[in-house]
Formats: structure tokens, sequence, C-alpha cells
């Protein structure tokens, strides 16, 4: 058995993975195949972190956009991160295994909060650590908190996982001469206004020199197969 390329990483999961074909909310069976997924790769030998981000519950851009101020549909944004964290989290210790969910918005009745004495302590015990609320502030993505994250708690990747195995020259669902790339620079991922992160994500890792795995997690068994080195995916770093 090989052993994992990188031994701590953080995990970027979208909303919209946990809700499955529902296409909204929270598909149970989904939900507990990602958290098998990531029980089978913290027994592989990495300490996880798990960002998630909230839309398949809510978006706090898109409600901003029929007059809710900016910073209020974010924060509303952050809770729903906070509940498909709670979720995740029941499945992975239904699982036997230990996860904790800290949050950037203080909730001490619901969840622990975030801060990163905790998270480490939490990463070294082998517990899957549930990173939710985002940053705790408005304008920033859980695109943007996975690799700000990833860098304070000395993570070696990020892997992000989308429904595509990679980030391609156009939507491969839709153009089918669209070719994938193998590896990118952050700066490349800039430059060409790659939508698989925001602008703000990328120039934060190409600061911190971290490498930013892009992943299909549509197939069981993904997020171990890409730090085996196996399956296809694109680095950007």
């Amino acid at each position: 058995m090989s052993d994992p390329l990188y031994r701590r990483v953080i995990v970027k999961l979208s909303g919209e993975a946990l809700s499955g074909d529902e296409g909204f909310g929270v598909d149970q069976a989904m939900v507990e195949r990602l958290a098998a997924d990531l029980v089978a790769t913290a027994k592989f030998g990495v300490e996880l972190g798990v960002v998630v981000g909230g839309g398949n519950i809510f978006r706090g851009v898109e409600v901003s956009e029929r007059g809710v101020p900016r910073p209020v549909g974010d924060t509303m944004g952050m809770l729903a991160t906070v509940m498909n964290c709670l979720v995740l989290e029941a499945a992975i210790e239904r699982q036997g295994h230990e996860a904790r969910t800290l949050s950037a918005l203080a909730m001490p009745s619901v969840c622990e909060t975030y801060n990163r004495k905790r998270a480490m302590k939490n990463l070294a015990k082998g517990r899957v650590v549930l990173l939710a609320a985002g940053t705790g502030n408005p304008f920033f993505t859980t695109d943007t908190t996975a690799v700000l994250r990833a860098a304070e708690l000395e993570c070696q990747a990020v892997l992000k996982a989308t429904n595509v195995d990679g980030v391609y020259t156009a939507d491969p669902k839709k153009d089918p001469k669209a070719k994938r790339y193998e590896k990118l620079s952050h700066q490349q991922a800039i430059e060409k206004h790659l939508r698989v992160m925001d602008s703000t994500a990328f120039a934060l890792a190409r600061e911190n020199h971290m490498p930013i795995i892009v992943f299909s997690i549509a197939d069981k068994g993904a997020i171990e197969a890409v730090l085996r080195g196996k399956g296809r995916s694109t680095l950007i770093g």
C-alpha cells in the first residue's frame, strides 16, 4: 500500500455535493457516501479538514441581489454551512470515526468555536475537522476559506471537489472539444479567469505556495484516490 501524497489536507466540498441529484437540501444517501469517503481517507493516514459550502440551502449573493444587504446575506449563507457540517459530522460519527465541527461564528450551544490551536489538536488526534461558517466575515467565499484554513493549519494541499475530473478549457458537458489541463500555475488560473475557484482564493494560494488539486467527487473513493496519485485531476500550483 502506497503512502499518501499529502499527510494533511483541506477538502473543499460544495454545498451542492450534499444535495446529490435533488439539487436542493440534503440527500442523506449522498451524505453517507461522502462521510464514508472521508472516513476511509482518514484511515489511510491523512489528517483531514473539510470546508463545506452552503449553496444547497442558501446563497447569500443571490438574496443580496434582491435587496438584502450583502453582509446579512453572507451571514445567512454562513449559517447554511454550519448546518451542512453538522449533518456530515453526524454521518461520520455513525461510521465509528470521530469528527468535530468548528465554526468561525461563535455558537457554543451548537458546536465549538474555531481557533487554530483547537483545530490543530483535533487534526493531530485523527478527527475529521469540519470547518463551518466560512471565515466568519462577509464578502469571502468558502473557496477562499479553504485556502486560508489550509495555510493556517499547515496543510500541504487543498483538494477541490467538483462535478468534473479537473479544469478544462471550456465546459466539457457543453463542449466535446474541451481539453483538460494536467497542470497550471496559480497565476495562469488567475489570468485565464478559471471559474473553478475565485481569484482571491487563487491569489492566496499563490502567496502561500499552496497546491490545489481539482477532481471529481462523483465516484466513490475519489478523495482517497487523489491522495494515492490515481484518477484524473488538475494540479494548480
